[in-house]
């Protein structure tokens, strides 16, 4: 049904709310509440229907079906509904049921909304929590400007596989600057608290190592040690739920065989049990159906019966809760406890949000209006957009270039793409080609006017026509500089987007190697997702920016960097493999009883006998147009006893000709553990603003706390020994000082 016909049926109904005037608590009210409904009604609150556009799933609601059973108080949520006047239409049906009681309004709201702002993993790059946390607070904004109570956001899955399209939704491969990030995110989403009209609840996905997928493959199996599971994939989620996240949302995999939808340990033992979380838990799309193809229900009764057992509150399009439950009720296979208990995690949050009172209070045409293209925003993602940007190489200072720069060439595939900057995670609105400003745009503005900018697409992304290469090489041969925007289009990374070759693909790289032939100097962009390999182009190329995806100013945010405005400080936050062959690629790797020392001797050590087992671009790694030297790093004390702190300083000075951001990292290696630790591991790090000529001493602490782990029996503390300390500028490039720290 369109979205026309639906407003103007909806647009004499009536309104109405369950509103409670006394003073009564959030839980009394809700308890009043379960009283008075029926089976039905209660298990309706544990439905989550899809809009009728936008679907990342396969939908199996018909439209007519499920606005009568929104209208029979069947439906709690609606996912994929937004817009301040198709949000009041979905409503008033609500309450036309027999308690109005309103709807939740999910969407997918993952990097940035009206605004779109660097895909998540080149925010990551910035190792920024203030801007990330900002540009939350924006997209909550905007959001619930739109009638938006929720996203389906942050994923903390922590992502060692680029083959793996999601890891673009991430931060990553490590569990510390993960866990920092996600908790960033959830500040900014959930800003003063819930119930504020600039609030929107939060959702820690995918619950849990969805990351760790076999082989990089989406939705694919897990299995793992239960000490990996809680050193590398749960902290992020522990941290979230003490963060006071709004909900959990879990993953399509299996963990060592049995679905987490269904996974009793994790959700009900761990989550809801040791970690005391109050939320709820939403299934992803139609998770609980699907535990029929994984073989682990023999159909959807049994699937809604180990899902709501196991802990799973809410039914994201499956449609299994709403006609299993009552039954497995009835026939005494389901305790009326655990739906009345889901029931009450989700009546919870909408009291907390206010809909009790005004269901229609986040649906506001004139607050619409005014977040539909905020200049302010706008300006925030262009800053945003040009720190997310991480440089790679800088041969001779040949960036920034100079604007009065005669001649110069932009070619490639990305250089006028429009709604391509968006990412994968975005959705599309009607004006987008004329809101997002091009790579061309941005270089164009910023030439002095007697510059002239020259283009050539050159080819496209993911063919085998060479066509286009002849003019490009002409187009080249004109300029005295050529800027190439290469890379892989935004529909390759994302859910549903693992990839088996994450070179350039099509024939780009055979179009850089015709235009180096020039001999005209370039400057290579790498527009993606994930890491690539692109060897000949890092090995051949004398500058290279990765880009990413940066949003709706993108092209302005790449002019700031390429032209100067703004000194690149990103840093990786994922190690960049060599080729396929090296992943998964982490730089937090356990030691073996035969390590490789060095990449020349591979003889009987744990090395490839063809290959470095060091990545491309390591984990941290970034340049700026500036340079830093790290000098007089200290430590307090080389031997300290029990919960004494630790104080490391090093002194960073700016050696260059530009003012410039480093990112100091701080890593410790436990020398000798009841378990093997690994040979780094992040426990600090500071992004910093040094001018010119300036020297900074940058301080971290050290307590036990930092030096905890989880042994053989899941036991979470720190052992006395030796340990290093470690200071750079990536997590190859350190200083190292040796401690012995006695419990």
């Amino acid at each position: 049904m369109k979205k026309k016909c639906l407003l103007v049926l909806f647009s004499a109904l009536g309104i109405g709310a369950y509103a409670q005037k006394s003073q009564k608590t959030i839980d009394q009210k809700v308890s009043e509440l379960l009283s008075k409904m029926t089976l039905e009604e209660k298990v309706g609150q544990l439905v989550q229907y899809s809009g009728f556009e936008y679907a990342t799933g396969p939908q199996n609601s018909n439209s007519a079906t499920v606005l009568e059973e929104i209208k029979k108080g069947k439906v709690g949520s609606m996912l994929n509904v937004f817009g301040a006047q198709e949000t009041i239409a979905f409503q008033k049906l609500a309450l036309q049921s027999r308690l109005k009681i309103p709807l939740l309004f999910g969407q997918d709201v993952v990097h940035g909304y009206r605004t779109t702002f660097p895909v998540n993993l080149g925010q990551a790059a910035s190792w920024d929590l203030g801007l990330i946390e900002k540009s939350e607070r924006i997209a909550a904004t905007e959001a619930s400007a739109y009638g938006i109570h929720w996203t389906f956001a942050p994923m903390v899955d922590i992502g060692r596989d680029p083959r793996w399209g999601r890891v673009m939704e991430g931060s990553g491969e490590d569990t510390y600057l993960g866990t920092h990030i996600g908790l960033a995110r959830i500040r900014g989403f959930q800003g003063k608290g819930l119930g504020n009209l600039d609030a929107i609840m939060a959702c820690a996905k995918h619950f849990a190592a969805y990351g760790a997928a076999v082989g990089g493959r989406d939705y694919n199996s897990v299995d793992m040690s239960l000490r990996q599971l809680y050193e590398t994939y749960l902290p992020p989620f522990k941290a979230a739920a003490e963060a006071g996240v709004a909900t959990f949302m879990n993953s399509f995999n299996d963990i060592n065989g049995i679905p987490a939808t269904a996974n009793q340990y994790i959700q009900r033992e761990l989550l809801k049990g040791k970690w005391n979380y109050q939320g709820f838990v939403v299934s992803d799309w139609g998770s609980i159906g699907e535990m029929v193809p994984h073989g682990y229900a023999k159909d959807s009764k049994e699937a809604a019966e180990k899902a709501i057992l196991a802990g799973s509150d809410m039914d994201m399009e499956s449609r299994s809760y709403m006609a299993a439950l009552p039954q497995l009720v009835q026939e005494g296979k389901v305790d009326i406890k655990l739906i009345d208990d889901a029931a009450r995690r989700i009546l919870i949050k909408k009291f907390e949000m206010g809909l009790f009172d005004d269901p229609f209070r986040f649906s506001s045409d004139k607050r619409q209006k005014e977040q539909t293209n905020n200049p302010e925003n706008r300006k925030f993602g262009r800053e945003f957009g040009a720190k997310s940007i991480v440089l790679l190489k800088n041969q001779n200072n040949l960036l920034p270039i100079s604007r009065s720069t005669k001649t110069v060439a932009l070619i490639g595939p990305f250089g006028k793409e429009t709604v391509a900057n968006h990412g994968f995670w975005s959705i599309s609105f009607k004006d987008d080609n004329q809101r997002i400003i091009t790579q061309y745009e941005g270089i164009k503005n910023q030439l002095d006017k007697n510059s002239t900018l020259l283009y050539a697409k050159g080819c496209n992304v993911d063919d085998q026509d060479k066509s286009m290469f002849a003019e490009a090489v002409e187009t080249a041969k004109k300029a005295d500089i050529v800027i190439m925007t290469l890379g892989e289009g935004p529909a390759m990374s994302g859910e549903a987007k693992s990839r088996s070759n994450i070179h350039f693909s099509g024939v780009q790289e055979d179009l850089l190697k015709e235009i180096a032939k020039t001999g005209k100097p370039i400057v290579l962009m790498v527009n993606a997702g994930r890491p690539l390999v692109f060897n000949w182009a890092a090995d051949h190329i004398p500058a290279i920016m990765y880009t990413w995806w940066l949003g709706t100013e993108a092209g302005n945010s790449i002019a700031d960097v390429l032209f100067g405005t703004v000194n690149p400080g990103g840093k990786l936050p994922m190690s960049f493999p060599r080729t396929e062959g090296q992943i998964p690629i982490y730089y937090n790797h356990y030691n073996t009883g035969r390590p490789a020392k060095n990449n020349t001797d591979r003889n009987y050590v744990s090395a490839y006998i063809d290959l470095d087992n060091d990545p491309k671009y390591p984990f941290g790694y970034g340049l700026s147009y500036t340079q830093f030297k790290y000098s007089d790093f200290t430590v307090s004390s080389s031997n300290l006893k029990g919960n004494q702190t630790l104080d490391v300083n090093v002194k960073v000075s700016n050696m260059g000709k530009y003012d410039g951001e480093e990112v100091v990292q701080l890593y410790i290696r436990d020398l000798v553990g009841k378990v093997v630790r690994p040979v780094k591991e992040l426990k600090g790090f500071k992004k910093v603003m040094i001018k010119k000529g300036e020297t900074q001493t940058i301080n971290f602490k050290l307590t036990p706390e930092d030096l905890k782990f989880y042994d053989d029996e899941l036991n979470y503390d720190w052992e006395g020994g030796e340990f290093d300390i470690m200071v750079g500028t990536s997590s190859q490039e350190v200083q190292t000082k040796r401690i012995n720290w006695i419990k």
